[in-house]
């Protein structure tokens, strides 16, 4: 995001991505209130922001690689920080993508537990590399054992999936965070999932600017970067195909010279 009405409660309180005027500016796709034109975000060869909506990098990260940190990274790292991931935490990852990688590399290095659930066998290696404790094949016949209940579930899917196998690891007021954003409904919760343990059903969007500097400082400190591949512009469209297909280990990021090409 570029902008906010900066006067609301959320605002206010450095959430400026709840901002209760709606009058948040996204990066590119927005209603620019000041040019009156749209925002076109990482897309552009120049971009102008006002200097709150600025974050620094730490000068130890690679940028290629710290680039899906202000997606991926604060969209995994504000519902680890508000559901308080750290020891003693037992932290599930559902899927092992763009976003999910993130959280598996964010949790471990907060010092939590972490579980991922994904339906491909063949990432259970770079699961367990990134810093998993455990991990589940959803797509296996059988029940799931997943050792001690689960205090926080971050489901990165952003595919329609049954939400109800999920729900039953957790703990006594386990949380089920969604931060994926499927095109359709997830089939219905059965309501005993919820009460039977005082367990949430909750969802979380990215991080104001206060939390996306911390997160940004955090991955310094731990040197936490995404599992990126490095594409010319001219390789969009390809780059969306293979993305459909989960062709990617774990973004793409443009090379913006390209555009000179």
């Amino acid at each position: 995001m570029v902008d906010s009405c900066r006067d609301c409660r959320s605002c206010n309180e450095g959430l400026e991505q709840y901002c209760d005027n709606r009058k948040v500016t996204w990066t590119y796709g927005s209603p620019d209130r000041h040019t009156g034109g749209v925002t076109y975000g990482g897309y552009s060869s120049t971009i102008v922001v006002d200097e709150h909506f600025v974050a620094r990098v730490p000068a130890n990260l690679d940028l290629a690689a710290a680039a899906p940190l202000l997606c991926a990274g604060i969209t995994t790292y504000s519902p680890l920080r508000h559901w308080n991931a750290g020891p003693g935490v037992h932290v599930g990852i559902v899927g092992l993508g763009g976003l999910g990688h993130m959280g598996v590399k964010l949790a471990h290095a907060m010092g939590a537990h972490v579980t991922v659930f994904t339906t491909s066998p063949g990432k259970r290696d770079d699961a367990l590399r990134m810093g998993a404790d455990d991990v589940i094949i959803t797509s296996a016949a059988g029940r799931w054992r997943v050792g001690a209940p689960i205090d926080v579930i971050i489901d990165t899917v952003a595919l329609s999936h049954d939400l109800n196998p999920y729900l039953a690891t957790l703990n006594r007021d386990g949380a089920h965070v969604l931060v994926g954003l499927p095109p359709t409904p997830h089939p219905a919760v059965q309501a005993n999932r919820l009460t039977s343990k005082r367990r949430s059903l909750a969802g979380s969007g990215i991080g104001g600017m206060r939390e996306t500097q911390e997160m940004l400082d955090f991955c310094g400190t731990h040197g936490i970067v995404c599992d990126i591949e490095m594409i010319r512009i001219q390789q969009i469209n390809e780059a969306y195909e293979r993305m459909l297909k989960s062709d990617v280990k774990y973004r793409f990021v443009i090379d913006m010279a390209s555009l000179k090409e």
